[in-house]
């Protein structure tokens, strides 16, 4: 007796919705997400064997001295490296409050010249009390 051999047809799995549905939970989760855009300065900041004094941030000013020369006056980056472009954001800022504590940081590798010039606008808008941030060595 012979049996007819039954034709074996591949069976076949359709991926297209199964790639759909990748490709729109992939959409899903770009849309949904919230990309934050952070930016930390680099600065590296000189050493001092004196301990930090503590100030209240609301009321002082801080006026970041990056390794470039470029001035950043309470978290706003100025346009250029003069005088008096520091000297008018540091007036904004103040709002004619010049007892406010005005705390300077610097790079370590920053131009002197550069923090010169802040201290030099300071004294010129009448702050008396400037303040130099400093870290502390590092044990060897």
């Amino acid at each position: 007796m012979q049996f007819r051999r039954q034709s074996t047809q591949e069976e076949h799995i359709n991926l297209t919705p199964l790639i759909d549905v990748v490709f729109l939970l992939l959409i899903f989760f770009m849309v949904s997400t919230t990309f934050t855009k952070e930016t930390h300065l680099e600065i590296d900041l000189p050493e001092a064997s004196v301990e930090p004094v503590a100030v209240a941030q609301n009321e002082s000013i801080e006026v970041i001295v990056q390794s470039s020369g470029n001035y950043i006056v309470n978290g706003q980056a100025l346009v250029n490296q003069q005088a008096a472009t520091l000297q008018r954001a540091l007036s904004a800022v103040a709002d004619g409050d010049v007892n406010k504590p005005l705390t300077v940081t610097a790079d370590a590798n920053t131009p002197y010249q550069s923090v010169v010039r802040a201290m030099d606008v300071a004294g010129q808008l009448g702050f008396s009390q400037l303040r130099m941030t400093t870290r502390l060595p590092t044990p060897e």
